[in-house]
């Protein structure tokens, strides 16, 4: 990910309701997803990765979509439109799954809990706009959707995360992976949901807009947390082999090649019902795929960016790189990206084209630095 995405005016960008926090604590605001964010604050972006890895991280997430669909049946409708098991979540449960087209393609990657009366879905910045209008297009009349553009939302990241979370929320620490509550904190009433995006465990916490900067304050005088920003958020996320929609998953791409098969129901690999089926599991139960997403491991210390073309030992080209940096906690340089299915296997030997030279590579298992997402036992 460049941070510095989006070529805007910053006058015609838009601000989360933590703007002046992050103004306040010295953050360096960058142009992303059509909003002001920032990448980094005076620790630096290593400083604030590490620091995420070893104690707790606060990162302002509130440029992406937080949407209720309400009514009856509405499980039974959103499994028109995603491959994942909606049906048949609990109350309280997340699961993660994608907006699929009828090519097969991923139109985005997203977070979806059924709540006690409705369903509570968190979708990427860049894509909101898209996603809601697809839902609207798509949308019965007995049910409604609902935009949350009233709320913030942030994710507090790290192993000391749910222990300092449960100071406000009392029983945080407890909650499974991918489990969701409501509560207050500051007097606020906050949806918190056990995951996130660094491979470590933690909750994002939805917070009313007129609340946020005062619950994040009062999170950041815990002596274990710190502001994190854009830059620490996708070194920690590229770590943990996760992808980044517009980037590691496309509408190119389908669930298969993106290596997310294990994200597909199995009553819906056996029933279908949902655009692009057809492709997508004749995909699965051929295991025929052109190319499929993989991790790559550069030698040496320089690191394979995207758009790095991925080579075999005759110099044809095999694929490319969609995500690659250094990862500190890895302590060296990462990479992943699609090569042809031949190549996928861990271990193969590849080549990076990086400028005029022609540097070695493997293909790796992801990911790279163990997750640590909490599961009761």
């Amino acid at each position: 990910m460049s941070a510095t995405d989006d070529d805007h005016n910053e006058d015609d960008l838009l601000k989360t309701p933590l703007h002046s926090l992050h103004e306040e604590l010295s953050g360096k605001m960058v142009p992303f997803a059509g909003y002001l964010m920032p990448v980094q604050y005076p620790l630096g972006v290593m400083g604030e990765h590490n620091h995420t890895r070893e104690a707790a991280g606060l990162f302002d997430v509130s440029h992406m979509g937080q949407v209720v669909i309400k009514g009856k049946d509405a499980d039974l409708w959103l499994e028109t439109l995603v491959p994942g098991n909606i049906i048949d979540l609990k109350v309280n449960r997340i699961r993660y799954s994608m907006f699929t087209n009828e090519q097969g393609g991923i139109l985005d990657d997203l977070m979806i809990t059924r709540r006690e009366n409705d369903i509570f879905m968190v979708v990427n910045a860049g894509c909101k706009t898209e996603d809601i209008a697809h839902m609207r297009a798509h949308l019965p009349d007995h049910l409604e959707l609902v935009e949350l553009n009233d709320r913030a939302l942030v994710a507090l990241q790290g192993p000391k995360a749910a222990e300092i979370l449960s100071r406000f929320a009392n029983g945080a620490d407890q909650m499974d992976f991918m489990s969701y509550a409501e509560v207050e904190i500051c007097g606020a009433k906050c949806f918190i949901s056990r995951c996130g995006y660094t491979g470590e465990d933690g909750h994002e916490i939805s917070i009313p807009a007129d609340k946020a900067i005062e619950v994040c304050k009062t999170i950041l005088k815990e002596p274990e947390v710190e502001a994190i920003g854009l830059g620490a958020r996708d070194s920690l996320r590229l770590e943990a082999g996760l992808c980044l929609y517009g980037h590691d998953i496309t509408v190119n791409t389908t669930p298969v090649e993106a290596a997310l098969v294990w994200s597909i129901g199995k009553r819906r690999r056996e029933q279908g019902g949902f655009p692009g089926a057809e492709k997508i599991l004749t995909q699965i139960s051929s295991g025929n795929i052109e190319r499929k997403r993989v991790g790559i491991l550069p030698s040496g210390r320089a690191p394979a960016r995207e758009g790095t073309e991925i080579l075999d030992a005759d110099d044809n080209v095999i694929g490319i790189i969609t995500s690659g940096g250094f990862g500190p906690t890895f302590a060296g340089p990462i990479a992943m990206g699609y090569v042809t299915l031949k190549n996928a296997e861990t271990g193969t030997s590849v080549f990076l084209q990086v400028r005029k030279n022609k540097l070695e590579a493997k293909v790796a298992a992801m990911p790279f630095v163990p997750q640590k997402y909490y599961r009761k036992k």
